[in-house]
């Protein structure tokens, strides 16, 4: 036996410590298939595509799904690349959030440390969705074995959830209430370091405005101009003026994605700018929505200018689940985190060099001191390359800024996440690194261990009724409010 095969070993014992037949069986399985899982997250990050346009990723699931003996139905919510696969019966019925959406300008080689595109100006994984639904896969994958061979009732089922960097998918699901025949879902998100998610974070909501006016000579005919470019713009002035007056949770961002024309000799007669509001809860965003709409048609009447008002997508803020957090993390403790070769380290230390230092990684770190410190101890102050160690885990109702459309499918049923060290600490989001690492083995050990730690939760609340009612509770009191949901009556799912 190689040190390599001898190193294996250990971790796998390791890992079955405290755990149950069916649970070490569950990461056995993990391990056995794990060409399958890491394959189809390589085959996505070599094919990196946009929200709602994520073709290929789509046919891979939906096929890998029916060859494994999961029943798929596509084309949910009216998104082609929407879709889910099902197996077994009866309930608990626990579903797996996967996500495969590409962000536009990461085009980055795998396992490298410096910036070098693949495709110039091509997409990338920068956000390590590649990762993030093979993980998903892995996790279901071993909850259909469990269920074939325990022959317990209960369902799981794989959701393929396009377009969460833009066109909130979950949530269109949401709106046709889509979530609400879980028992409980189960995800998890590449990270800088592993913990179990709790808090809450920005609800959001995207418009895009697409101004019309009337095209002139500049210099001969400026008169007869209607500028829609000068329209962009007042808008864009009155947001900043609306900033004053909004929410210390607030936020409003910006982006012109058309200016109309390159020749500043011609009025131009067409300009858009796609606008982003946030808030915490879903409500105020939706209510400072409004007034960005006021704005847009006061810039309108001014430059004698009209527009189209475009929905893009709308995500309310996460619901925390207590009693799902202290499964993952009771699951999380026991099998450990990942390890990493010398080689591996080798590369992570010098994508490092080019990340900025967090001296105190992790959500936890944010809401309790003691798990501050412990996170600087053991990451030197944010100087590690990875962060090889389990956060504490902090429950809290604290916001962290930030979207993303889990949160609409924790109000519809309980919820819970993860995230695994699959990026170098203090890696930016949405960055060449996270490309780098994501196409790697680094990413592959990261989403292996994701499906582990997904899998054995899911193994607890199937056996364990107590668990789930339990967590439909707590759902129950948090979300008694109602669901109120950010995708507009008539809105249909479009790609920026």
């Amino acid at each position: 036996m190689n040190s390599e095969e001898n190193r294996s070993c250990i971790e796998a014992e390791k890992e079955a410590e405290g755990l149950s037949e069916a649970k070490r069986e569950a990461l056995s399985f993990i391990d056995r298939n794990a060409g399958i899982f890491t394959g189809v997250s390589r085959k996505i990050w070599e094919n990196p595509e946009l929200s709602l346009k994520e073709y290929e990723a789509a046919k891979c699931y939906t096929r890998i799904l029916r060859e494994n003996g999961f029943e798929v139905e596509n084309g949910l919510g009216g998104m082609e690349t929407a879709f889910c696969g099902r197996y077994g019966s009866g309930r608990p019925v626990i579903g797996f959030l996967g996500e495969f959406d590409a962000l536009s300008g990461l085009s980055q080689e795998a396992a490298v440390p410096f910036h070098r595109e693949i495709v110039r100006g091509g997409p990338g994984h920068g956000c390590g969705h590649n990762m993030l639904g093979a993980g998903d896969l892995a996790a279901a994958f071993a909850v259909r074995d469990y269920l074939q061979r325990s022959g317990r009732e209960g369902t799981v089922i794989f959701f393929g959830c396009p377009g969460e960097e833009g066109g909130a998918g979950k949530a269109f699901l949401a709106r046709d209430g889509a979530w609400r025949m879980l028992d409980a879902a189960l995800t998890w998100h590449p990270n800088d370091v592993n913990e179990v998610v709790s808090g809450t974070n920005n609800s959001c909501i995207q418009v895009m405005y697409r101004f019309h006016g009337v095209s002139a000579h500049a210099a001969g005919d400026p008169e007869n101009g209607r500028s829609a470019l000068d329209a962009v713009e007042l808008m864009n002035i009155g947001v900043q003026f609306l900033r004053e007056h909004m929410g210390s949770d607030c936020r409003v961002h910006y982006a012109i994605t058309d200016t109309g024309g390159i020749s500043p000799n011609v009025v131009q007669d067409y300009a858009s700018v796609l606008y982003m509001v946030r808030a915490n809860k879903v409500k105020d965003s939706i209510a400072l929505q409004k007034r960005v709409d006021q704005i847009a048609q006061g810039a309108a009447l001014m430059t004698e200018t009209t527009f189209e008002r475009c929905f893009i997508d709308g995500t309310a803020e996460l619901v925390p689940n207590f009693v799902l957090e202290e499964v993952l993390y009771t699951n999380f403790e026991r099998i450990g985190v990942p390890t990493f070769t010398p080689e591996e380290m080798m590369l992570a230390c010098e994508v490092k060099k080019t990340c900025p230092v967090c001296e105190s990684p992790g959500i936890g770190s944010v809401f309790s001191e003691e798990a501050g410190a412990f996170a600087r101890k053991m990451s030197g102050s944010g100087t590690k390359a990875m962060n090889d160690f389990l956060m504490p885990l902090v429950h809290t109702n604290g916001f962290v800024p930030g979207s993303s459309d889990v949160g609409d499918v924790g109000w519809q049923t309980p919820t819970a996440q993860i995230h695994v060290s699959a990026f170098v600490s203090g890696a930016p989001g949405h960055s060449w690194q996270n490309v780098s690492c994501g196409g790697s083995s680094i990413g592959d050990k990261a989403l292996l261990h994701a499906g582990k730690v997904l899998a054995c939760s899911a193994i607890d609340l199937l056996e364990d009724p107590d668990l789930l009612e339990k967590a439909r509770a707590e759902f129950e009191q948090r979300t008694k409010g109602g669901y109120v949901c950010p995708i507009e009556d008539g809105a249909v799912p479009v790609a920026v």
